[in-house]
């Protein structure tokens, strides 16, 4: 079945609204029909127990302090600390027993009772819990009123006073008064899910957390939708090979093809500007694993690290908690596998153009140094906004927003946006030859199109402020943060490779364009709208498990092709020959490929089916799965393509590539290790806690003071020091082949070796569609 490129670009931008549509009515109900804060709480009497001013400081709270990078909320965030969803509810129920137990029986306490009286005050609780109307006011029973008020009081001992065991230094939140605050935004998210929304059996969060003594279970919809997901898994996969097999797309083919040698190719200013993104990248990626390295170790000690900080006299658990150790190892993720992305980016259009515009290598200095000025005022931003030094409305701007994945303060996510923006003019630039001789499903422009749609998704983050309610912002946030990952990202990755395969000669420029059109088609048709996946439980209406259920089966069919496409690559490399010079690149490519299925796909398609979802939602699971996919999906692709740059700049002769070959080795068993032995066996023991308990205690520390957990935190030891050497050792490398760069040489009036097969091809017939 012969597809035209023509053909290809039509569906792809059919899919594209449908997507914009569907996910356009979504924030539309989301806005709609989420649960809305109470302008009052009121007790029996009609006493004001907490007011919506109350609650909106409460996630101020929340936020400001960096609580998400502590513990979770809705089951989003840490998984160091509580889900304060669940330890709320939680503490509603059991305080509430209490309650119930003195005043229905006289009861000196809820355990002193019988069997019978235990059931019949369960019962009570439970109606209570259930019963409850979100409207202007919010009336609560007598013992409701007490049990929030025993919740206000435990939450300014635990997070205002400290508890070292549970790894929060004295102080984390500055006043008593604040912590109240906190409590008042925990337990409003505990009320709804436990308060039946109007019209259906069920609370707003569909039943989530577990929760048996208030009267959360499994929704019927998690079973029905998880049996249809299995059903399409298997149709769809059958699909996806049937489609793989019919559709013509010449797979690279190094037979007989005269592959350039790196040291051949003419490189530009601007291309040794842009290699410089990677020694930056490098010394970012250290410091991430480090990170990682001693959020590990947290589990296991949470007051210091082995000892050493005790024995200096330093008190690390106050000057570096977890929360902000949590929030610099996640951005510090995003930011080397983007800062590598930027830089080649930026490396590859001289590659296919032969040309480099006026002032361009000027101008990428100034993008480094603008992401230089973003990291380093995003991440000390964190650290003072948490810390409490940035006070009133500006801890938002300029300190820590404090939501996983989005930490870094609205002022510094403005410049990242600005940086995109400047990055794709850029590209443009450097690809105008191209984009004036081709059309506009051309490579070049697809290049664009996924940059540009990176920095337009960014865009969601402004939707929201410390004042919206957390069901909205958790809609938006994970507009970003998904769509990213399933979207924009993936788009951009195929884009990228396809790009490296013309420059490499494997494949002709025309047959990449239809590769990626097809990948970017599948990935858009799956990976956006399987975004809700996400809205399951956090406030947000039921319609959401079938689309969610859907979708989110269908993203593994493109996962499938990828790690097809990446075998090919490898065999077509492998028929090279000795004389192929990229095969180190391509050790990555295929590495990612298979982490990405392994990851996003085989783990990603378990923990997201909604019956599993429901009761592994924030658990390690969901740590094994983020792992593997993050370093699979981007980060080996990324390394992948710097040492591809790295061989460009190096001169003739002193190419070395055997510190990057062990370095690649120590990742791979360093990350299977990590998330194999580590993660994924602490995820399937907390999924064996909840069920035969309930959501909190899988979350509590008790849970993670069991000696096998324990154990396995020990023994998830040995893979995080492989990555961390793989890391030093890759930092070190780079750093070392700085000193044997070429120089740079006089651009050619006719360009480049790959630059004039390129404008040959441009020569041909562009009508002409295969």
């Amino acid at each position: 079945m012969l597809i035209r490129r023509e053909t290809l670009a039509k569906a792809l931008v059919v899919a594209f609204v449908f997507n914009l549509i569907v996910m356009g009515a979504g924030a539309y109900l989301a806005y709609e029909q989420s649960p809305q804060r109470p302008a009052e709480v009121v007790g029996p009497g009609g006493d004001v127990i907490a007011t919506n001013d109350d609650i909106v400081a409460g996630k101020a709270v929340f936020q400001q302090n960096s609580l998400m990078n502590h513990g979770s909320i809705l089951g989003n965030g840490a998984y160091f600390g509580a889900d304060y969803t669940a330890d709320a509810l939680d503490r509603l129920t059991t305080n509430m027993r209490e309650y119930v137990a003195r005043e229905r029986y006289g009861a000196s306490s809820y355990a002193a009772l019988d069997e019978a009286e235990q059931a019949a005050v369960n019962d009570v609780v439970e109606r209570q819990l259930s019963e409850g109307e979100f409207g202007a006011t919010l009336e609560l029973t007598a013992a409701e009123a007490y049990a929030y008020g025993e919740v206000r009081e435990s939450y300014a001992e635990q997070y205002h006073d400290g508890e070292r065991e549970a790894g929060i230094p004295a102080g984390f939140v500055s006043t008593p008064e604040d912590a109240r605050r906190f409590a008042d935004f925990a337990v409003w998210t505990a009320m709804f899910s436990a308060i039946d929304r109007p019209g259906t059996a069920h609370s707003y969060t569909n039943d989530w957390p577990y929760a048996p003594g208030a009267g959360n279970d499994a929704p019927v919809s998690a079973l029905t939708w998880s049996v249809v997901a299995m059903v399409l898994l298997v149709g769809g996969g059958g699909l996806g090979i049937w489609l793989y097999s019919a559709v013509e797309l010449p797979e690279p083919d190094a037979e007989g093809v005269d592959v350039p040698d790196p040291a051949d190719v003419t490189l530009t200013p601007s291309q040794f500007a842009a290699a410089r993104f990677v020694p930056v990248a490098a010394v970012l990626f250290l410091a991430q694993t480090l990170l990682g390295g001693l959020m590990a170790h947290y589990y296991i000690e949470r007051g210091g690290f082995y000892g050493l900080a005790s024995a200096l006299g330093v008190d690390a658990l106050s000057a570096l908690p977890f929360a902000i150790t949590k929030a610099w190892h996640i951005d510090l993720a995003i930011l080397w596998i983007a800062t590598l992305w930027l830089g080649i980016g930026l490396f590859l259009p001289p590659l296919l153009t032969g040309r480099e515009p006026a002032n361009q290598k000027r101008y990428v200095h100034v993008l480094l140094g603008a992401l230089f000025v973003v990291v380093v005022g995003g991440l000390v931003g964190i650290w003072l906004g948490s810390q409490g030094y940035i006070e009133g409305a500006l801890w938002w701007i300029i300190g820590n927003e404090g939501l996983e994945y989005l930490e870094v303060g609205r002022l510094w996510q403005v410049g990242l946006l600005v940086g995109f923006a400047l990055w794709t003019a850029l590209v443009a630039r450097g690809f105008k030859p191209l984009l004036s001789r081709e059309s506009r499903f051309g490579l070049a422009h697809m290049i664009i199109y996924a940059g540009g749609s990176i920095g337009l998704l960014f865009t969601a983050s402004m939707f929201y402020t410390p004042q919206t309610t957390m069901v909205v912002t958790e809609f938006w946030r994970w507009w970003v943060v998904h769509m990213w990952v399933e979207g924009a990202f993936e788009f951009f990755v195929v884009a990228v490779v396809a790009v490296a395969l013309v420059a490499m000669n494997l494949l002709s420029r025309r047959s990449a364009e239809k590769a990626v059109m097809l990948e970017a088609l599948l990935v858009m048709g799956a990976g956006v709208i399987g975004v809700s996946h996400h809205y399951w439980w956090i406030g947000l209406p039921d319609y959401w498990v079938p689309i969610g259920s859907v979708f989110s089966t269908l993203e593994f069919i493109p996962l499938v092709f990828i790690l097809f496409e990446a075998i090919g690559e490898y065999r077509a490399m492998r028929d090279a020959g000795e004389s192929f010079p990229y095969t180190l690149p391509f050790m990555f490519i295929v590495a990612s490929g298979v982490w990405n299925f392994v990851g996003a796909g085989v783990l990603g398609f378990f923990i997201n089916l909604p019956l599993v979802n429901y009761y592994e939602h924030g658990t390690f699971l969901t740590v094994g799965h983020a792992h593997a996919s993050m370093f699979g999906a981007f980060g080996f692709l990324a390394l992948g393509l710097a040492v591809y740059v790295l061989q460009f700049t190096t001169k003739r002769g002193k190419w070395d590539g055997t510190n990057l070959r062990r370095a690649f080795w120590l990742w791979n068993v360093g990350l299977a290790w990590m998330v194999f032995i580590g993660d994924v066996p602490v995820g399937f023991l907390q999924l064996e806690a909840v069920f035969t308990a309930n959501y909190d205690a899988a979350r509590s520390v008790a849970f993670y003071s069991r000696d096998i957990i324990q154990t396995l935190f020990w023994a998830r030891l040995p893979g995080d020091v492989l990555l961390i050497l793989g890391t030093g050792l890759f930092s070190y490398d780079v750093l070392k082949k700085r000193f044997v760069r070429r120089d740079p040489t006089a651009a050619s009036s006719d360009g480049t070796v790959i630059s004039r097969r390129i404008f040959r091809e441009s020569a041909g017939a562009e009508s002409d569609d295969d």
